[in-house]
């Protein structure tokens, strides 16, 4: 079992910068590739960056891309989202996610943080 716990979101006007951490315990946290999605009120949940477990490779989202940057401490069992320019299409609960070695199953999830960008 991996157990993710996010942390930092909160209310930001647009323009504006947040840091999303997600601290993990339980298994080897080298071990896994780590995801951060999102989901807005009445859609569904989308990738919106990942980090290798090995590697280290970044992957991001088309909407995201140059203002979001992920990153990973394993010696602080930790996933990072920075996100800047924030826009009020941001706005959505951020969900950290563990998915062993290769991205192909997410299994383990934290329980969210709300982001919400203002106009």
């Amino acid at each position: 079992q991996v157990q993710l716990v996010e942390s930092g979101g909160g209310l930001v006007q647009a323009g504006g910068s947040l840091r999303l951490s997600c601290a993990a315990s339980g298994r080897t946290f080298s071990d896994y590739t780590m995801g951060w999605f999102r989901q807005a009120p009445g859609k569904g949940r989308e990738i919106v960056a990942s980090i290798g477990w090995y590697s280290g490779v970044t992957n991001y989202a088309d909407s995201v891309k140059g203002r979001f940057t992920i990153s990973r401490d394993n010696a602080k069992n930790t996933v990072y989202l920075q996100m800047n320019a924030l826009k009020p299409e941001d706005t959505a609960v951020y969900y950290c996610a563990a998915s062993y070695r290769a991205p192909r199953n997410y299994a383990y999830w934290g329980q969210g943080t709300q982001v919400t960008v203002s106009s």
